[in-house]
């Protein structure tokens, strides 16, 4: 058997035996991935500078309940990955359908993300988003090398999630979008038999 090794998509060597899968075809991933939709939410943090940092994330997942911990990735070219990349702590703000304008502020680069927002500061210095529907403080648990990205693990530490049920603002199809049950009467996921 011959066990052949080439440049990847990163420069990084892939190496790939015979018959064995080769790369996607290019497009394919955006392609699919458009149509997945995603909760929208913005990461913040500190810099080294103490100036405020943040972006529009619409990878932030749970990872564990005990301890509680979320994730989410962050492309390494992105003008906050330095901020990230050196940060102990970091507000992730989980947006409503009423908040795409905020989301779009934030996804925009070279945008002066901070300059016409309301914000205070928080715990551990963290910048908190005014008016967002949930604001977690986390201490970073860990920065996993992931291509491009680097995948973002945080350990919950304090928070707002007043009660209420604002709609998510969601990401599909490249725009932003909001949530319509399918059927109000049918049973919630967990609820029904």
């Amino acid at each position: 058997m011959t066990i052949t090794t080439t440049p990847g998509a990163t420069g990084q060597p892939v190496t790939r035996a015979p018959g064995g899968p080769q790369s996607a075809p290019d497009g394919l991933f955006r392609s699919a991935f458009r149509r997945h939709p995603a909760g929208v939410a913005v990461v913040t943090a500190r810099g080294g500078d103490g100036r405020p940092y943040g972006f529009t994330a619409t990878s932030v997942v749970s990872v564990s309940a005990a301890p509680p911990m979320l994730a989410f990735t962050v492309g390494t070219d992105a003008s906050t990955w330095p901020a990230l990349a050196t940060a102990t702590h970091l507000g992730v703000h989980l947006l409503d359908e009423g908040q795409s304008a905020l989301a779009a502020l934030f996804a925009r680069s070279g945008a002066d993300r901070f300059g016409g927002t309301d914000w205070e500061p928080g715990p551990w210095g963290v910048p908190r988003l005014t008016g967002c529907p949930v604001r977690l403080v986390c201490r970073v648990a860990g920065r996993v090398p992931a291509g491009d990205h680097r995948i973002v693990v945080a350990e919950l530490l304090t928070g707002d999630c007043p009660p209420g049920d604002r709609p998510p603002l969601l990401y599909h199809a490249g725009r932003f979008a909001g949530l319509r049950p399918l059927d109000p009467a049918a049973p919630r996921a967990g609820h029904g038999s």
